[in-house]
Order: structure tokens, then sequence, then C-alpha cells
């Protein structure tokens, strides 16, 4: 990770995001296991799922209504000569007569059309009068709709959501070969930070991208171990770091610097690697990319908004590589502005903000310090750089939902 820096000045975000995933892709988490498919939600598929059947297995009706043989009709009323139901085996369709069919329902053999209850008449002696022209294989789900047996329906890296369990269920898969779940350190470093629950003493605050982190890893997939808070001591710096050579990656939180009080920096540079990246990026100037005793390390900026944001633009997908998944950036949809921006920055600004009437609203404080602007917002705002904005001008919008 030595060449980490050889550009000069501030590092562009894709610059940095692409440095971060060629790191991830030489690491992969390539362990695997079998999961049931109720503990498969959110981790990441190890192997192509393959479809082992037709889907459906047969053909079937769309509709509630009566099954026919179009070419045995000429308009005259039909008898009903069975009634199908869901997940019965109709017999075949006897000549001159047409099923009571339910939808999902086999098509009977011999039928080849389907028409919906509202569109026929019953008569007083129970034949069906059919009132409108009717079309081959109309309201007809063909088998093999959906997937033919042998077809790769999930690509190997796919991230499972509910709806690709479902589609594996509806194949009749009941486990799923995934990644195993990356082990991630969180660590956070300086004296000033308390745990909720304690007393705050002189000059200090309450610890809040802990509980971020964490949960967000947990989102992703992750086993988290809590490293607690670093103190400001070296020999102890390096304890704890040494203690963490099980996991896969450690993420800490501030502190990393050329400072006096620069310790975890100081144990990365006397037992591994270091290069300190300053990004063009707002909030997130300051992060550190490197190893120690082998274990790579990512610490990002303490702000908790910088955290956060760095977190989703950087970490995630390189955590998301790491388990082979391809498309790892969040995605982004444009919408107009309902705010100025007047003054062009160097670097490129994520601004906290909301969807209201369809335009980005911002949250009026956009102090990297402040985390509420997060808790109000939906999403982040891209501002390029040495841009300019007026109402109604368009904007990149990243929502929230897309990083967690």
């Amino acid at each position: 990770m030595s060449d980490c820096c050889a550009q000069p000045g501030l590092l562009p975000l894709e610059a940095a995001l692409q440095r971060l995933l060629e790191l991830a892709a030489s690491a992969p988490i390539s362990e695997v296991e079998r999961v049931a498919l109720a503990e498969a939600d959110g981790r990441v598929l190890a192997e192509p799922l393959l479809a082992g059947l037709d889907l459906p297995p047969w053909d079937n009706s769309a509709m509630d209504g009566y099954a026919l043989c179009l070419s045995d009709w000429q308009g005259e009323p039909l008898a009903v000569s069975q009634r199908i139901f869901a997940g019965a085996a109709p017999a075949a369709l006897q000549p001159g007569t047409c099923a009571r069919i339910f939808t999902g329902a086999p098509m009977p053999a011999g039928a080849d059309c389907v028409e919906m209850q509202e569109n026929v008449e019953l008569l007083a002696d129970g034949r069906v009068l059919f009132k409108q022209p009717l079309k081959l294989r109309q309201n007809v789900r063909p088998q093999g709709q959906e997937t033919r047996a042998g077809e790769w329906v999930l690509e190997a890296g796919t991230r499972l959501t509910p709806i690709e369990l479902g589609l594996a269920a509806s194949l009749g898969a009941a486990e799923l070969w995934v990644r195993r779940r990356p082990r991630v350190a969180v660590l956070s470093t300086g004296d000033e930070l308390v745990e909720p629950g304690k007393a705050l003493g002189p000059g200090q605050i309450y610890n809040s991208n802990r509980q971020l982190l964490i949960g967000w890893l947990q989102r992703l997939g992750c086993s988290v171990v809590d490293g607690g808070i670093l103190a400001d001591d070296l020999a102890l710096t390096r304890a704890t770091l040494g203690a963490l050579q099980d996991v896969d990656l450690i993420l800490s939180t501030g502190g990393v610097s050329v400072g006096e009080a620069d310790f975890l920096g100081e144990a990365l540079r006397a037992e591994g690697e270091l290069t300190l990246w300053k990004l063009a990026l707002k909030p997130g100037k300051p992060l550190t990319c490197g190893q120690f005793r082998g274990v790579p390390v990512i610490g990002l900026p303490g702000n908790p908004a910088s955290t956060l944001v760095t977190f989703g633009l950087l970490a995630r997908p390189y955590l998301l590589r790491r388990l082979g998944v391809e498309e790892v950036e969040p995605l982004g949809f444009q919408v107009p502005a309902a705010f100025v921006w007047s003054k062009p920055g160097k670097r490129r600004e994520y601004l906290r903000a909301r969807i209201e009437q369809g335009r980005a609203v911002l949250y009026a404080n956009q102090s990297s310090g402040v985390l509420r602007s997060a808790a109000w917002a939906d999403g982040l705002v891209e501002v390029l750089e040495n841009s300019t904005l007026v109402e109604g001008d368009s904007v990149r919008f990243l929502p929230f939902s897309e990083m967690l």
C-alpha cells in the first residue's frame, strides 16, 4: 500500500475508491458456507443459482375463468366438465366442453385458452356463454415462462435480498452457498470519547461513531468485533491491535494524523504500513489506508457526518468488493435542487438533504459534527467541484436506503 499516495495534492473520490477496490480485489473473502434461506438475507451468493426445474412447471391459468380448446369451439355455449383449483391434477379436457379454472391452476390437456370469468355468462342450464372473441393462448402462463431448467438465475456475487430469496424458494432451493461473513473490528480513538450510559468528564463527548458503524456493518452482513475506545497510549494501542489478528478489517474513526497523540498511526508505521490520503471530499477530507501485521486498516475521520459519508462512499464498497460484489456503488438519481449554492468549492461536497415535493431540500446546518442532519435527511446531495447551483438545477441524490 506504499504507493497509495503517489498523486500529490487532494485525491479525487473516484481515485480513492478505485484504489480501495483494487486492494479489496487482491484480498477476497473466498471462504463459503451453506445457509438456510431464512439466514441468507443480506449475504453474498458464492455460487450461481441454477434452476432445477421449469418455472412455472406447467402451463397454468393467469385468471379465474374458464379453459377451453379454441379450435373445438364455434361460438356455442359449452358445458362445464370439471373444476380445477390451484394444486389440482386435472383430467384431460373433454371435447366440446370447458373447465372452470382458477388462477395458478394447471391447464388441462387439450385446453389452450382461458377466458376470465367477468366476460362470460352462466346460463340457466349450467352452460357457459363466451360473449367476446377469444385468442389462442390468452390468459395462459406457459411452462418455463420465467425460467428453464439448467438456466443461471442468479450470478455469484449477488447480494441477497428478500426478493432473491423468494426467487430461490420458488425454484425449490432450501439452502444457498454464500461467502462467509466479513469479520470487522471497530475502534474509536481519543481520550475525549465516552460510551453512552457513563458520566461525561470535562472535555468529553459520547461516542456516536461506534454505534453508527456497528449497526451499518451488521446490515452489510458483517460480524463485528467491538474494539472499544483506544486510549492515547502507544503500548495499549499496539496491544489492542495485536489482539485483532483474526479479523478481515480494522475500521477506526479519528485520531490518525501527524500530531503528538497519533498513537494509532505510530503503531501502523512501526508494525505495518500507513498511508494518509487527503481527499477532495467534504465532509471527510482525511482518510487512512494501511495494515497492521498484515490485517487491512481503514481509518475514517472522526466527525460523525464525515464518518457517515466516507463509510458509505468508500468503506462500504470496499467490503462488498471483498465479498465478490461487482456493483458496489450506491445508485443515485437526478432531482431538482430546492436551494442555491453560490460558493464553488475545491472539494466535492455531499450535503445532507431530503426530498420534498420532488425537490432536494438541504438541512440548514451542514457541519461535519452534526449527526442530527443525517437523521433528518433522506440521503446525500452531490455538489461537484467548482460548481454553483440555482433553484431548479439538476443534482444527483444518493438515498440512505441505497447505502444502509
